[in-house]
């Protein structure tokens, strides 16, 4: 094992654990890292040490020693609406580099990753896939859902509501008193969820535990079994390179579809992918999302709090459905195939354990997961659009939108920043038939916030929800509901044809076709070959923007992360 060898070459190493509180039996055990993101910095994290203290338990009666390390994650929802989720995609990276740090300088056999959130988990996974060593990734939960089903996405409506004077200010307070009653990530199918969902999907994570609730006891007893996995996979050397291969993948962007999981997705399994030497293309998104039926009925696109998601049996349940597309012969964590895992579920009284807490609630199974033979879409959410506007792709949840905007041409509001574009929409200066732009604001360009509090603005007023859409080099918060279109490539400080957008410039969306382009100019339509002559003019005129950043972590992003469509990653290269 990597220590035994290493504690020779580094003498000073038995004589620093043992300072560390170390016994002398200790060091000759199988040594477990166990990473979490551990900190007071927001309720996916706050609770994490519970789960570590499980895992080093676990580790313990398997015969090994655990050491704790920590790099705690920042919180999407606390960096809304200031520059703060300019930090948001970077953190991502740099928690990845940082947990490479960890394990590159200290030895360890195998590692325990545990972690609940939008942008820790994709780390944790990234860093699980660049280290490759043997290890196994925790899901760190969903918290309990709030009183009436209120559930912290509503937020952002309220607000708006609020801002509108359509609430008044006490029962704003409430809903913010109300929306988290617990630790855990948010209860819907934003980011955080979805990327718990994914880590399992990957075979990365034990099979059952992704979104368990915080409040429920087996979140501790699948953590302290993941603990005595760990020395299992340290005995036989499984690596997560055997286990992330393209078909993996391919299984996880199938779940994605069957539960409309969150766009960003679509920026991190990408980047995890990239970690693995695996080439993940957007096409290959839009493919599998158009053969694999939406069945989950969880918000955001669904009805249900997202906590109900593994009441009714979680990943495995969902994988059932889906299970004629799958790649049942992958390799998993466990050792095992992933039909051999869910066959082991499904004689273990799994589904019991989980559906016994519907029957308190008083909710059925196939209320929250819909059989394939009755899906609520009979394709996934998401699409991937193409065409002159977004060369390089866009894209977008399309269970999310109104039919009425699945084909439609607008006329473009072109706003450079997303505080220029809210102000314009609560100013009721965005009408019907609108297409609102925000751009700068793509990797390169700000470090590619959210657009979250502009995309609820409009889809929480009625006159604009149907009849408006938003376009943007940006991405959108796990929450986001409504017309949006992200992560348009190449992006605008680029050079992107985004950066070439005017006021008044007709723009076609057409979703059915995979289409989003520039069909006109000054509100008239425009043949093909004069538009392309007219952004041809407009690009020679084009002058690049100063880098918003040059110093500190976003400088450094900046200048050296990829493309949204590639995953919008720090490319060492650069």
């Amino acid at each position: 094992m990597r220590s035994q060898a290493l504690r020779k070459a580094a003498p000073e190493l038995d004589s620093l654990r043992l300072g560390s509180g170390w016994s002398i039996d200790d060091l000759d055990k199988p040594q477990v890292i166990i990473e979490s993101s551990y900190g007071h910095s927001h309720p996916g994290s706050a609770h994490l040490n519970l789960l570590v203290d499980e895992a080093g338990k676990g580790v313990g009666d398997a015969g090994g020693k655990a050491a704790n390390y920590y790099v705690t994650d920042i919180c999407d929802g606390e960096a809304q609406g200031h520059d703060g989720m300019n930090y948001s995609l970077v953190s991502r990276d740099l928690m990845a580099a940082m947990i490479e740090v960890h394990v590159r300088a200290t030895p360890f056999d195998a590692g325990v990753f545990i972690t609940s959130c939008d942008k820790s988990v994709p780390a944790h996974l990234m860093a699980i896939a660049r280290l490759d060593m043997p290890a196994l990734f925790v899901p760190g939960g969903i918290m309990k859902t709030g009183p009436g089903l209120l559930t912290l996405e509503q937020i952002g409506t309220y607000n708006a509501q609020y801002a509108r004077q359509e609430i008044t200010g006490k029962q704003y307070s409430w809903y913010k008193q109300h929306a988290c009653p617990s630790c855990g990530a948010c209860s819907f199918m934003g980011t955080a969820s979805t990327m718990q969902v994914m880590a399992e999907a990957l075979g990365l994570a034990m099979p059952g535990s992704a979104l368990i609730p915080t409040h429920v006891n087996s979140l501790k007893e699948m953590t302290r079994r993941a603990g005595q996995h760990a020395v299992t996979l340290a005995a036989t050397d499984l690596r997560p390179s055997a286990i992330l291969t393209p078909k993996a993948f391919e299984n996880a962007i199938m779940v994605h579809a069957a539960i409309a999981g969150s766009s960003n997705s679509l920026l991190h399994l990408p980047a995890i992918a990239h970690e693995a030497g695996v080439e993940l293309l957007p096409e290959r998104f839009d493919t599998l999302h158009r053969r694999i039926p939406f069945l989950l009925n969880i918000r955001l696109s669904g009805y249900w709090p997202g906590e109900y998601f593994w009441y009714a049996g979680g990943v495995p349940a969902i994988m059932e459905e889906i299970k004629e597309h799958l790649h049942l012969d992958v390799l998993t964590v466990t050792g095992k195939s992933l039909g051999e895992n869910l066959e082991i579920l499904r004689c273990n009284g799994f589904y019991e354990g989980c559906y016994k807490h519907l029957q308190v609630a008083g909710v059925k199974k196939n209320d929250i997961i819909k059989p394939v033979s009755d899906p609520i879409r009979s394709e996934g959410a998401i699409a991937i659009l193409k065409g002159n506007l977004a060369p390089e792709g866009a894209v977008v949840k399309h269970a999310a939108i109104s039919p009425k905007l699945m084909q439609a041409t607008l006329r473009a509001r072109v706003f450079d920043s997303e505080e220029e574009a809210i102000k314009a929409v609560l100013q009721k200066q965005i009408h019907p038939g609108n297409a609102v732009f925000i751009r700068y604001e793509g990797p390169k360009g700000s470090g590619m916030p959210e657009m979250f509090y502009t995309t609820e603005a409009i889809a929480s007023d009625p006159t604009l929800v149907e009849t408006v859409a938003l376009i943007t080099d940006g991405r959108f918060s796990g929450a986001t509901r409504g017309p949006a279109i992200g992560h348009v490539s190449p992006e605008a400080s680029e050079g992107g044809p985004i950066a070439l957008v005017e006021e008044g410039n007709l723009i076609r969306i057409d979703i059915p076709a995979r289409t989003l382009a520039i069909c006109g100019i000054s509100g008239e339509p425009a043949i093909e070959t004069a538009i392309t002559a007219i952004l041809d003019e407009r690009r020679r005129r084009w002058q690049p923007r100063p880098p918003r950043y040059t110093r500190g972590v976003l400088g450094l992003y900046t200048r050296t992360s990829t493309s949204p469509m590639k995953g919008g990653y720090m490319d060492s290269g650069k």
